[in-house]
């Protein structure tokens, strides 16, 4: 069973919705922006309607496998493999010649079929991040090492603990070229569409400023009701 799940997994990973969605309207997405498949790109390329699809989207693709691994396997590390085999199915798509996204918005959805908390939790750290920086990447991977931090807050067991380490380095490198854009300060912030010049910041940190504070009451309730 486990087997047919991560094959499931990584099939419905592989749908490469960015891509399809873009092309839907005429745009190769990959030829455009930083030739990402993802949300991000899409937001800059062809405005918020698409990328909140693309989205929720790919946040479906992770937490559907990982949904159904924890029922019917009944195992939080199942649930977690199986998402996870929607991210690789993500990031090397057989429909895109084994490219594809950084894997963040369906690592979201891994995380949340998975560790429902630590899900909500680092995203809660990456909003901080986005209030503080206004760069996705910077916020990807800040929130992609915080999984560690609040997988040991929450006693996860020592296998979820070491998924999420690797889960952590493999967001990192995913990010290589951001990393790169960064040091040379050339990295588009939040909303900033090619050739232009980064829209104003204040009401855009205040946003991601109350979602933060959204996740923490969220987290906050949950702790109380368990």
């Amino acid at each position: 069973m486990i087997w047919g799940l991560l094959a499931f997994g990584f099939v419905l990973g592989s749908i490469p919705f960015g891509y399809l969605i873009a092309r839907s309207q005429g745009v190769d997405i990959r030829a455009v922006g930083s030739g990402n498949i993802g949300t991000t790109n899409v937001l800059r390329t062809l405005g918020k309607g698409p990328a909140a699809l693309v989205f929720i989207l790919d946040v479906a693709k992770g937490l559907v496998p990982a949904l159904l691994a924890r029922q019917m396997v009944g195992s939080q590390e199942a649930a977690f493999a199986c998402g996870a085999a929607a991210i690789v199915g993500h990031s090397f798509s057989p429909f895109l010649g084994f490219k594809g996204g950084k894997g963040i918005a369906t690592g979201l959805g891994m995380l949340l079929g998975s560790s429902p908390l630590v899900a909500v939790s680092a995203f809660g750290a990456f909003f901080v991040t986005m209030a503080l920086t206004l760069i996705v990447s910077v916020a990807s991977v800040v929130a992609g090492f915080s999984v560690v931090c609040f997988g040991l807050l929450y006693h996860d067991s020592n296998v979820l603990l070491a998924a999420y380490a690797v889960l952590g380095l493999y967001i990192l490198a995913r990010h290589r070229a951001n990393i790169g854009r960064l040091r040379q300060g050339v990295e588009p912030r939040f909303g900033q569409k090619p050739g232009e010049p980064p829209p104003p910041g204040s009401k855009l940190r205040v946003t991601f400023g109350v979602l933060a504070i959204a996740m923490g009451a969220i987290v906050a309730a949950s702790t109380v009701l368990k």
